[in-house]
């Protein structure tokens, strides 16, 4: 009996030992990529790269891409932490300008020019690789020109009598009467400060213009300390203290604050292009909403001015073991995504548009036609400057929001930030 049951447990070791031979094997046969991003399942950018993946691992048998997705703040502290361990993936994604600036300069990501043959460069413009040229060198492709604007709901509109504002003063006056008619004028989120950021970056772009604020935040020899700095963070708070945002805004995210958006309980909502594309999947009926440039502040800036460019990039890291097909990749799947992510009106392409666009929605449509015509682009706050600058910033811009800092402070502080 007992000769037996050792038998029975030899025969299962060999068995058990054979399959787990074949399993490492099959594994040893096929080359696996790691991919991180921030295209969550409820990110418009879903879709085109899960789409991006499959097409890549059709044309390259035996490659396998494993895609781990990350919300958007917290993947931001993810990320400097996996270039200070060293425990980047193979491809990843991360905005290009001050943003990465510290991963490449730390020596933690590929340069990939060898990669940018002829083929891509008739498809993706050198320009269009600004925000990801470093001292010359390629280090990651781009797939979209997101723009901030302002979205609003024209049902609401059209039922109080409002018109889209093209001034401050109009918002105000267009908050004022949405108020008394029991409407709460925009959505926001102030628990992720990105959007807080896309509100404000919008209204300082449209008071002090592009070259000051570009100045101001690469440290340019532009003060924060400005009259026209300062006028922005006022009228932030004018909004604020009219009860213009959200009550609530502190506790929701991003993904709470648009849904009421979405959902009609809220009447405008400003934030990057991507939206477009959301407002299709996510609310019941996406005609009711339409998109403007955001308001203006005074003449140091244009309607065409925009915040935004081709920032959204993917990168590869330096210890790939696999740097040939990985920055292949990066440029294959920045492609694929550039074309999904326009078709479903997620984002503005960057890459040559070689396939039918009929049915791209006309909200999209429309915001492409701002991205061409834009007089300039400016790289939202937080990806112009370095990290630390930037990560002090959104801390600033909370404080402004609640209250516990005035302009005056805020500005004083922003100052002392960029010095």
């Amino acid at each position: 009996m007992l000769k037996r049951l050792l038998g029975t447990l030899l025969s299962v070791v060999i068995i058990t030992s054979f399959m787990s031979g074949c399993r490492q094997e099959t594994s040893k046969d096929q080359i696996v990529l790691t991919l991180w991003s921030i295209a969550t399942e409820s990110d418009a950018f879903s879709n085109a790269y899960s789409k991006a993946i499959k097409d890549f691992e059709d044309a390259n048998p035996g490659v396998k891409i494993v895609h781990e997705t990350f919300e958007n703040e917290a993947y931001k502290t993810k990320i400097k932490t996996a270039v200070t361990g060293n425990k980047l993936p193979d491809l990843f994604f991360t905005w290009g300008g001050g943003f990465s600036k510290p991963f490449v300069e730390s020596g933690k990501v590929l340069a990939i020019d060898k990669y940018y043959t002829d083929e891509y460069k008739e498809q993706l413009s050198e320009a269009a690789l600004t925000y990801t040229t470093y001292n010359g060198k390629i280090y990651g492709s781009t797939y979209t020109t997101p723009i901030s604007a302002l979205f609003y709901n024209k049902k609401i509109f059209d039922e109080n009598g409002l018109k889209a504002p093209t001034t401050f003063d109009e918002l105000v006056q267009v908050c004022d009467k949405l108020i008394q008619k029991g409407i709460t004028p925009i959505g926001i989120s102030a628990k992720d400060t990105w959007v807080l950021a896309m509100t404000h970056d919008a209204m300082t772009l449209k008071s002090a213009g592009s070259e000051k604020v570009k100045a101001a935040l690469t440290k340019a020899g532009q003060s924060y300390d400005d009259p026209d700095f300062l006028e922005s963070a006022k009228k932030f708070r004018q909004l604020v203290e009219m009860g213009a945002f959200y009550k609530g805004a502190t506790g929701l995210s991003n993904d709470e604050a648009s849904a009421l958006f979405y959902s009609g309980k809220v009447a405008m909502y400003t934030t990057g292009s991507w939206m477009a594309g959301s407002i299709q999947t996510d609310a019941e009926n996406p005609s009711d909403f339409d998109v403007v440039p955001f308001p203006l502040l005074g003449s140091n800036a244009k309607a065409t001015d925009f915040m935004g460019g081709a920032v959204d990039s993917i990168m590869v890291s330096a210890s790939t073991k696999d740097p040939d097909l990985a920055g292949k990749a990066a440029f294959e799947l920045t492609r694929s995504i550039s074309k999904y992510a326009y078709l479903d009106g997620a984002g503005l392409a960057v890459w040559k548009k070689d396939y039918d666009d009929s049915g791209v929605n006309p909200m999209t449509k429309k915001l492409a036609d701002f991205a061409a015509n834009a007089t300039s682009f400016t790289l939202w706050f937080d990806t112009t400057m370095e990290a630390e600058d930037a990560g002090e910033y959104l801390t600033l811009l909370q404080e402004l929001y609640v209250g516990e800092i005035t302009p005056e402070e805020f500005v004083s502080s922003m100052k002392k930030n960029l010095e």
